[in-house]
């Protein structure tokens, strides 16, 4: 039977509870044991699949087509443990099934409510898919006193109760706040927080203290005074230079050791990290550097672009060197070829990565043309590759090539998807249809050229990626595309549908339709982003 550890945060948002649950996850691995990381998120959307970036940051897609938080990427890269479906739900999605059952009359006549229904849909949603598994982490989402994640610290009380002494232990992540006029920290937020989540019947069992300082011994032991923690269970979790050198910073501060303790468990021998010290010393000692520019229009908020601000920094990794990643937004680009060559030029690459919507859109098509001519490295991903394939179609005399996203147009280069095969058979939708989750997700296969740069940074012909998009490529278009250059050197299995364009007379112009950053890990970066870092690496030495 799994043992689980419930994940909470209090006194502020943005404490890393993720970062810690994933780097915490890596730790027991490395001690031989088995681990899932879930994600319970109290907002009422069903998932974040229709929400702004600018509100949540980017979507996180599984092979199994889920809409997830981006927490469940850092769990992925962490651990190499795929996320699935059943890894992350939200109040939207509870209360959508127990409404949709009480419709159906599921309940038989009963009052709906929040105790027990809402708190019972919550706890079989914590023990769904855990069979052969040591540990599950369970991270709630918010912090403790936030109306909205009431149900779930009461589904995790009742479900503590319910799977008795050791098999279940409390996380509790919270701020210790250094105020520079009085020249200490402040250990009263972590003593209130703590009273607050006790009165809610949660205890935690290990504290875990965000600080900017380092914790004097004293403090540590006012801490587990007032909170009823063990000395030892009081950990440090200042910030890093890295997040990959966090794993090792919860070991140094014995955040495993006092995990397992909390169960009953003896810590036996310590952990194998070495692929975590070398990660960190890949990162710490590069032997050189590049300057990637992406150019996109989510850029004022990094969250954004997480897991391909990431896969950049594995790609660096690989090659030993540091990636300086240049934030661009497309629309200063807009009708200014002026400002897009003084932006552009200091750049070893150039990226346009996925989005939706029109805004940017020409800016993204300048950077293409500007990584063309000049024989610029070019990743294009997702829109990035549409917007490869409509600059390469006015390259060649078609000057109103556009896309049907952005509206009417005598010239779709893309258009929307309206039917494709699916694992689950076809797939069909309409344009008036429901946003969420209605585009093609999670993994598909693609067949590979066999004399293609994409065949050659993948040595292999056969590949499966993960998709997030309503619009692909018009294969109308392939032999007018394909005469000037653009390759298609990836289709899908039945030949319908676009997956990879390239240039073979360019030093390395690569565009896909799906995200490849949603598969990269720090200890196994993706292939497409490490050769592009190597193409990068080779256009600095030119410079």
């Amino acid at each position: 039977m799994a043992r689980y550890v419930f994940i909470t945060g209090g006194v502020v948002s943005s404490l890393g509870k993720g970062l810690m649950a994933a780097s915490l996850a890596a730790l027991l691995q490395a001690r031989g044991y088995s681990v899932r990381i879930r994600k319970f998120d109290p907002y009422l959307n069903v998932d974040p699949g229709t929400m702004s970036p600018y509100q949540h940051g980017e979507v996180y897609v599984t092979d199994d087509g889920a809409e997830t938080d981006l927490d469940l990427g850092h769990y992925e890269r962490f651990t190499g443990v795929a996320s699935r479906q059943s890894d992350n739900v939200t109040s939207g999605r509870i209360y959508q099934t127990i409404i949709n059952r009480e419709r159906k009359g599921d309940y038989l006549g009963a009052t709906v409510q929040v105790i027990p229904h809402v708190t019972d849909a919550i706890k079989a949603f914590a023990q769904d898919d855990t069979e052969g598994l040591d540990f599950v982490l369970c991270e709630i989402g918010g912090t403790v006193g936030d109306i909205e994640s009431l149900p779930f610290i009461e589904a995790i009380r009742q479900l503590k109760n319910e799977l008795g002494r050791g098999q279940s232990i409390s996380i509790h992540v919270t701020l210790v706040p250094y105020i520079s006029a009085a020249g200490e920290l402040k250990t009263k937020p972590t003593q209130h927080s703590v009273r607050e989540l006790a009165s809610f019947g949660v205890q935690p069992d290990v504290l875990v203290c965000r600080c900017e300082q380092p914790l004097p011994e004293s403090e540590r032991a006012k801490i587990a005074l007032f909170c009823n923690v063990p000395k030892e269970a009081v950990i440090e979790a200042r910030d890093s230079s890295s997040i990959y050198a966090v794993p090792l910073r919860y070991h140094a501060e014995g955040l495993d050791e006092q995990v397992l303790r909390a169960f009953g468990l003896e810590p036996g021998p310590a952990p194998r990290l070495d692929r975590w010290s070398d990660i960190v010393e890949r990162i710490e000692n590069p032997e050189g550097e590049v300057t990637i520019g992406v150019v996109g229009k989510y850029v004022g908020l990094p969250d954004a672009y997480k897991s391909l601000h990431e896969a950049l920094v594995h790609g660096g990794i690989a090659n030993r060197v540091k990636v300086n990643i240049r934030w661009i937004d497309a629309e200063i680009f807009e009708g200014d070829e002026t400002e897009t060559a003084a932006s552009l030029e200091p750049m070893h690459g150039i990226l346009v990565p996925g989005g939706f919507g029109e805004r940017g859109s020409e800016g993204k098509i300048a950077s293409v043309r500007f990584a063309r001519e000049r024989g610029v490295p070019f990743f294009g991903i997702c829109l990035g590759m549409q917007m490869a394939c409509i600059e390469g179609a006015r390259a060649e005399g078609i000057e109103g090539a556009s896309t049907t996203e952005f509206g009417p147009t005598d010239t779709p280069i893309v258009g929307m998807i309206t039917e494709w095969m699916s694992p689950e058979g076809l797939q069909k939708r309409e344009a008036g249809g429901d946003l969420g989750g209605t585009m093609r997700l999670g993994a598909y296969p693609a067949k590979l050229a066999g004399n293609s740069v994409a065949a050659s940074v993948y040595d292999a012909t056969e590949i499966s990626e993960r998709h997030r998009h309503r619009y692909e490529v018009n294969t109308a278009y392939r032999e007018v595309l394909e005469d000037g250059g653009l390759v298609f050197s990836g289709m899908s299995p039945d030949g319908t549908l676009p997956e990879i364009v390239e240039r073979p007379d360019h030093p390395w112009f690569v565009g896909v339709q799906f995200h490849p950053e949603l598969k990269s890990k720090p200890f196994d970066p993706h292939p497409l982003f490490k050769s592009f870092i190597g193409a990068a690496l080779r256009q600095s030495r030119l410079v």
